[in-house]
């Protein structure tokens, strides 16, 4: 999932505070000046969706050293092609992020260069986000580390828990639970306020925000090789079944029908929905608005917590010819200040699970980040994400169609057929 782009503007002053000070000493990575060798530039490539982020990181670390790191991003929709090129004509940069989906396929293409004893030398490497070094790692080497983290977590509007008699410091702790009080919101206050929303027409926002309930009972999406479908289990009919009764019942706000992902946010920023899964990033988004927002883990049907552990990882290429200077930059970036200073001032999920938040819901959100998951696909955007999917069609007609054992059924063979296409 997509961190914000706000981020950058939050993190950039606190970062460059942090990187100015201790001039006489060299930075990590770096030799004193009268054995320094020739200053470098790395080159560092990003989808749009985390520039802001990646470019505050880029200016920190360029005001305390004399290599410094040039970032350019491009469009998230063109991104993977324009990998795929430079790939190709062995042109990639010294460095490249990518959405956390995709690194299995990166690394089974060898774009990307081992860090494995790089990373192990790190004094904090048990504590690096789980999720992002799992999906970055083939036969026991690791390919790339984290860059942004984001996890899926449930927002509730504590004014309307209130206002609907509910007590906003006791959040659901199941599926049912949600639907619960999701249900009395609505009855409750009525009007153009519903108890809940999601993303009825969009992929990745299902995948990010239904799978983690299917975890929490014990099931699961697909195999761990990521090559057939399970969707048809009964842990996912079931959380179906919750969210196709709460769209039946008008307790779903309508939009939730025909929600591409474009909007989503906008739904919860409205301040008129209960209670509804999202993006962790989404915290400080909503408190600009002037929401006063609780979070919680994702529950299961029946109980139990996880959640979809998304973001960014960040590899150096195969083909740079500047791999420690890349290097020194991924541990800076890593580093304990510049992680702290990144989740004070943004209030978001960071990629160091040894970090305590002051905000309790920040606390939350790294504690389900620890034990959250990312499913493993080499062909995860074509099969889920990718507006063609047959995800997208399955929990479509799961949804909102006359057969939802069906639909589901149906589905498993499709999106089976399409993680083995070639």
């Amino acid at each position: 999932m997509d961190m914000p782009r706000r981020l950058g503007a939050l993190l950039a002053a606190a970062l460059l505070v942090t990187s100015c000070g201790g001039a006489e000493t060299p930075p990590a990575g770096e030799s004193p000046a009268s054995q320094a060798p020739a200053a470098v530039t790395i080159k560092v490539w990003t989808r749009a969706a985390t520039e802001s982020h990646t470019k505050a990181l880029a200016e920190a670390y360029n005001a305390a050293h004399t290599n410094k790191v040039e970032v350019t991003a491009y469009p998230n929709e063109e991104y993977p092609a324009k990998i795929a090129t430079a790939a190709g004509a062995k042109n990639l940069p010294d460095l490249f992020a990518s959405d956390v989906v995709f690194a299995p396929n990166y690394v089974s293409q060898g774009l990307w260069t081992d860090v494995t004893e790089r990373f192990g030398a790190l004094p904090y490497k048990d504590k690096v986000a789980p999720a992002h070094i799992k999906e970055a790692t083939q036969d026991g080497k690791i390919y790339a580390v984290p860059h942004t983290v984001d996890v899926s977590v449930l927002f509730l509007n504590k004014a309307l828990y209130t206002k609907a008699g509910l007590d906003p410091e006791k959040p659901p702790t199941s599926l049912k639970e949600m639907a619960e009080q999701a249900t009395t919101i609505r009855e409750k206050i009525g009007g153009d306020t519903y108890g809940t929303y999601f993303g009825g027409n969009c992929g990745g926002c299902n995948v990010f925000t239904l799978w983690p309930s299917v975890w929490a009972e014990g099931g699961d999406v697909m195999n761990p090789e990521g090559t057939q479908s399970t969707v048809d289990g009964p842990q996912m009919a079931a959380v179906f079944d919750v969210y196709r009764k709460l769209f039946e019942a008008g307790v779903a706000a309508p939009g939730s029908k025909e929600e591409n992902g474009t909007t989503w946010l906008g739904a919860l920023q409205a301040g008129n929905i209960g209670v509804a899964p999202g993006p962790s990033a989404w915290l400080g988004l909503l408190e600009e608005k002037g929401i006063d927002v609780g979070v919680a883990p994702i529950p299961g049907v029946n109980g139990g917590t996880s959640t979809f552990v998304g973001g960014d990882v960040i590899g150096i290429s195969a083909t740079t010819q500047q791999a420690e200077a890349a290097w020194d930059f991924l541990a800076f970036t890593l580093s304990d200040k510049v992680q702290g200073d990144l989740q004070a001032k943004s209030r978001s999920t960071v990629a160091r699970t040894d970090l305590t938040a002051t905000d309790p819901r920040v606390q939350t959100m790294n504690e389900v980040m620890a034990v959250g998951r990312t499913p493993y696909a080499l062909k995860f955007n074509e099969s889920y994400n990718d507006s063609q999917s047959p995800w997208l069609k399955t929990l479509r007609d799961a949804l909102f169609g006359a057969d939802p054992a069906g639909a589901l059924k149906a589905g498993a063979a499709t999106i089976t057929a399409s993680l083995n296409q070639q």
